[in-house]
């Protein structure tokens, strides 16, 4: 397809609501490059930049290492075209323009009735050309429109636009009908008008020479046009088609390259006036876009097979080489699965003949893992490089135990007679083909597993054989029953985490246990339709088992009895997930949904839709993301899981539930998280942005009697309050040592008989000098908040707002405002007990514990000295004295007795 989300089927939902899953939220969307439109090119001093679209969004690309710099915020509709000027670009969606700097949208020009499909920046002004025949001239500054034509499509049919060097204020425009006509746009008037050829103009770009313009029409030929005199001077013809884009060298060297339909590129010497050199098979499919850099031999490609290329011209005869790309998946993936123990690899394999790599945390990992010197096959061969892969994986396996020292992933292929293993560490194909003892009997490896060791492969073939073969040596290692294990093909195969069992589920309706080591059955299970898929979570020994009748089932390996039945999907079963810590089973379907079963109480907690169908997915090992793969689409989309960063209630849900669409995650910023400029420019500017308040249920108040509750709030607003000093010391940049004050040549003396030196500021003693001089300005302090609340609260015996003012304060201002509460500070006596009254409520309503221990901790630590001075301030310190005692004493019960049932389960024999 050329572009991947932009197809409709059978079962494609229309985005009419969108809501959000309980437990997954949009993470982001890796694997995507580009698409069908053309790409956008531009330098800037010495660095050159590349735009591309990718669906709704855009990104743009440094060209030194194609390191992604900015991703365009999400558009409600997809992108039909990009233009790139400076640091600012330009994108539509059918009839609305917008422009963007570094990502973030600027401005926006409406006014055209139909899709615009051909953009030019222009100086100071953008041309735009709609799917109506409609050309808009916009001014950029002022945000408006500055001219309009209209063309009588019958007649002159716009498809490209030009600005020929040194022609001011005009623009070339190419049609249709294969004519040609030069426009002032200042004046909006047609200067002249080229008859040009038979054929449409589908490209029309301006070459290193003045009044000469490159013109590539659709029957194939390549044409340079000198408007001046209004002649040809050279012609060339392409035989793979339409001209799809042409592109002048710009380094001194003449050179031309036009791309076609075919994937094919042809480079022109027109010194000579031939043809140089072609480089075929530049693209899997049609090549859209191509530019060459500005002053450099370096030419950047890219096509709707997910690919952007650079290719640098340093061969002797004159073609070029590929020096760098970014690229994803061509075609569709049938199967991820995560193989990192920390969750940031992913290995995804396609319809498009390839396994492929993802880092998650850094793009410029993702690699294809190699099947071998197929570009040289291929030029010897004269065949294309995809026809030489393998066919596309159907299932494989990995297992990082051994990544080091062998293979440590197993394919299995379409049609193919054999599995195949692959380097994981080198991101090569391996060297072992893994072929059944009963070729002749048609049989095929349809489902593949690697034991836990990462010493054998347990591979199920479609004729109900299930064969070991050793990864190392790659050798024939047994084969469970006797003619076979299954009388129909084997669709899921696992092995425990000890090599003791092998579970196996068939298109026969059995589930069945076998002896790793004996190679014999040890118990067999018939289910009530055909199984699908199985999935092994080898820490809990829970084996899911997807059948053809919509039901998932989950057994229990050690009793090998089924524990639980999940029922709801409404169309064929595509994959399950299990979580790390096997609480949750995530089961994705043709119905377009995605659920998520609870196993302890077995019931349904999260379902949501999608825009299409995942055919596969996968849990992270850190329980941090689910990435999903979808029907007719090339990215892998990652959903951050909710539970991890805020409060999730994972109530069952009703039997009544109708779940809605939730729109799968983009590459970049969605519209709604790009309105939060005023928050970065606060936290830009030091400030903290001001969070919305959210209504949330009153979880403060203990559930019984004997329990307390804690405050929530983050550990660093209450952990350090009584070493807040020590922490400033800390933290204190280290003083410059200062210079020492040069003595004087003679020292001053004192009169008299006996020599006494003058005294200096230093020998002075500091009682004598400020003792008496010293004014507590604290005294003549107006009130603050905190303590005009403690007044109020004191006088109503009501302390709940002052609690609930304090946690809105910084540590900081805590302790300042605690300081203030003594005499020293400004404070008296009563407001010091107010204070300990306050503290005694709250610890007798139990909640907020530890905050309120945190409180008691540094009003003890301030103003110790000033509690003896008052016999009514020792009597509420005997009375925090007994609560607080009392408090703890019910706590630590309850957890010794926690504690000791804890102990008991753990060591119990069952």
């Amino acid at each position: 397809t050329d572009y991947p989300r932009g197809v409709n089927y059978p079962g494609r939902w229309k985005m009419t609501s969108i809501s959000t899953s309980q437990l997954f939220c949009p993470f982001r969307a890796i694997g995507l490059c580009s698409n069908h439109i053309p790409l956008a090119a531009d330098s800037r001093g010495a660095e050159s930049f590349i735009a591309t679209a990718i669906g709704r969004a855009f990104h743009v690309y440094l060209c030194e290492k194609l390191r992604l710099l900015f991703v365009g915020t999400l558009q409600p509709h997809p992108l039909q075209c990009l233009a790139l000027e400076g640091s600012t670009v330009f994108a539509s969606y059918e009839s609305v323009i917008k422009s963007f700097v570094r990502g973030k949208e600027r401005s926006t020009y409406l006014g055209h009735e139909g899709s615009v499909h051909t953009l030019l920046p222009f100086g100071e002004h953008l041309v735009s050309i709609d799917s109506e025949n409609n050309l808009k001239i916009w001014d950029i500054g002022k945000r408006e429109l500055y001219g309009e034509l209209y063309f009588d499509p019958s007649s002159f049919q716009v498809t490209c636009v030009a600005h020929p060097s040194t022609y001011l204020n005009k623009i070339l425009l190419g049609s249709r009908q294969g004519q040609l006509q030069l426009w002032n746009i200042r004046t909006c008037k047609l200067v002249y008008t080229f008859h040009g050829w038979a054929s449409p103009v589908l490209v029309a770009v301006q070459s290193p020479a003045v009044d000469v313009v490159g013109i590539g029409l659709e029957c194939g030929a390549v044409v340079l046009h000198n408007l001046r005199y209004d002649e040809t001077v050279m012609r060339f013809h392409q035989e793979w088609g339409p001209v799809t884009g042409l592109s002048f060298r710009t380094d001194g060297i003449s050179t031309l390259a036009s791309a076609s339909p075919l994937g094919h590129i042809a480079v022109w010497d027109l010194d000579n006036r031939r043809l140089g050199a072609v480089l075929r098979d530049a693209h899997n499919g049609a090549v859209t876009g191509m530019q060459f850099l500005q002053s450099q031999p370096l030419l950047v490609t890219s096509g709707p097979d997910n690919t952007l290329k650079v290719w640098i011209f340093d061969q002797s005869d004159g073609s070029a080489r590929l020096l760098r790309s970014r690229c994803g998946h061509s075609a569709p993936p049938t199967k991820i699965r995560f193989f990192s123990k920390g969750g940031l690899g992913l290995l995804s394999a396609g319809l498009d003949n390839s396994l492929r790599s993802f880092a998650i945390n850094k793009d410029a990992m993702n690699t294809e893992l190699s099947q071998g010197s197929l570009a040289k096959m291929s030029r010897k061969r004269g065949v294309k490089v995809e026809s030489l892969k393998l066919p596309p994986i159907i299932d494989f396996a990995s297992e990082i135990s051994r990544v080091h020292d062998w293979d440590s992933v197993v394919t299995c292929h379409s049609g193919h007679d054999s599995a195949r293993s692959w380097h994981l560490f080198k991101s090569t194909i391996g060297k072992h083909v893994l072929q059944s003892k009963h070729l002749e009997q048609g049989a095929r490896p349809q489902c593949v597993t690697i034991t836990s060791c990462g010493n054998f492969a347990v591979i199920g073939m479609t004729t109900g054989h299930i064969e070991i073969f050793n990864m190392q040596s790659g050798l024939h290692r047994g084969e469970f029953g006797k003619p076979q294990a299954h009388s129909g093909p084997v669709r899921g195969i696992a092995v425990d985490a000890l090599n003791m069992e092998v579970f196996s589920g068939s298109s026969d309706s059995t589930v069945k246990f076998w002896s790793f080591h004996a190679k014999t059955l040890l118990h067999s299970l018939t289910l009530e339709s055909p199984v699908a898929a199985i999935v092994y979570h080898r820490e809990s020994s829970m084996l899911a088992v997807a059948c053809d009748n919509f039901v998932v089932l989950i057994m229990d390996t050690d009793t090998r009895r089924i524990v639980r039945t999940f029922s709801g999907h409404s169309n064929r079963i595509t994959d399950l997930a299990f979580s790390p810590d096997a609480r949750w089973l995530i089961s994705s379907g043709m119905d377009c949904s995605i659920r998520t079963w609870d196993l302890p109480t077995g019931r349904l907690i999260d379902c949501f839709l999608s825009e299409s169908p995942a055919t596969t997915l996968a849990f992270s090992p850190t329980a941090d993301f689910l990435a999903t793969a979808h029907v007719d689409d090339l990215g892998v989309y990652l959903w951050s899981n909710k539970t991890l960063f805020s409060h999730v209630s994972l109530r069952p849900l009703p039997p009544d539930y109708t779940p809605t669409v939730v729109e799968l995650p983009t590459t970049g910023p969605s519209d709604d998280e790009g309105k939060g400029e005023d928050a970065g420019a606060q936290k830009a500017a030091g400030e903290e942005p001001q969070a919305k308040p959210t209504e949330q249920e009153d979880h403060s108040t203990p559930l019984c009697e004997g329990l307390v509750t804690l405050s929530t709030l983050p550990k660093s607003r209450w952990h350090n309050l009584s070493q807040l000093e020590v922490i400033k010391q800390r933290n204190k940049p280290v003083e410059p040592p200062k210079p020492v004050k040069p003595a004087p040549f003679f020292l001053p003396t004192l009169p008299g008989l006996e020599p006494k030196f003058v005294p200096t500021e230093d020998d002075i003693p500091e009682s004598e000098t400020s003792a008496s001089r010293i004014l507590n300005l604290g005294k003549l302090q107006p009130m603050t908040e905190f303590q005009k609340c403690l007044q109020q609260c004191s006088v109503n015996q009501q302390f709940a707002p002052l609690m609930s003012l304090l946690k809105t304060m910084t540590p900081v201002a805590v302790d300042s405002e605690f300081r203030s509460l003594g005499p020293e500070g400004g404070g008296s006596v009563e407001q010091l007990a107010s204070f300990m009254r306050f503290l005694l409520e709250w610890l007798r309503t139990r909640r907020d514990f530890e905050l309120t221990e945190a409180y008691l901790e540094l009003f003890l630590k301030l103003h110790t000295s000033a509690l003896p001075l008052s016999s009514e301030l020792a009597g509420l310190i005997e009375e925090l004295l007994a609560e607080h005692q009392k408090t703890w004493k019910r706590i630590q019960t309850n957890l010794n007795m926690s504690a000791c049932i804890l102990g008991y389960c753990k060591s119990a024999t069952v």
